[in-house]
């Protein structure tokens, strides 16, 4: 039992230290987007990778993208849009983003290796992270159910708290 505890706890710890890393993906404009750049503008984020054929994701970033104009009142943050299709489908993935009117709320990457997604440890889709000022993940999950979109905005604003 205590070699468990020891273990969760190394994994928190971990997880908890866990930093954006650096890959080199594609932007809306087709240009490469070097993901270290997301912690320029030095405020947080939620990133979500998803992909065209994930109704989990759609459905997430959807209901994301609606509640944001009230969101943003109350806290500074940004979405990042990752779309996990391969090259095959990345003109699908991009008009499809554009089409919902993503591309007017979040940043879209466009990660057609998947060489972010491995970076980030993502196996699976929807998998959406909550990224305070300085970069360091402070909130994640898998999968979703309605009002998981509410877990990300009050980790968005505990994260500033702890910022101030």
């Amino acid at each position: 039992m205590k070699r468990l505890i020891l273990c969760l706890a190394i994994l928190i710890s971990a997880a908890a230290a866990a930093q954006v890393p650096s890959v080199t993906v594609e932007d809306s404009k087709g240009e490469s987007f070097n993901t270290k750049e997301l912690l320029k503008e030095g405020t947080p984020m939620i990133i979500s990778f998803w992909s065209t054929s994930c109704k989990p994701c759609i459905r997430e970033l959807d209901a994301v993208y609606d509640a944001l104009p009230d969101w943003l009142e109350e806290a500074d943050f940004r979405v990042v849009a990752v779309s996990t299709d391969d090259s095959r489908l990345l003109a699908k993935a991009k008009s499809f983003a554009e089409g919902r009117g993503w591309g007017e709320e979040y940043t879209l990457l466009f990660d057609k290796n998947q060489d972010f997604m491995r970076a980030m440890n993502v196996s699976v889709v929807p998998h959406v992270f909550v990224v305070d000022a300085n970069g360091k993940i402070v909130y994640s999950h898998t999968s979703y159910v309605p009002g998981n979109e509410l877990e990300l905005f009050e980790a968005i604003k505990k994260s500033q708290k702890k910022k101030k």
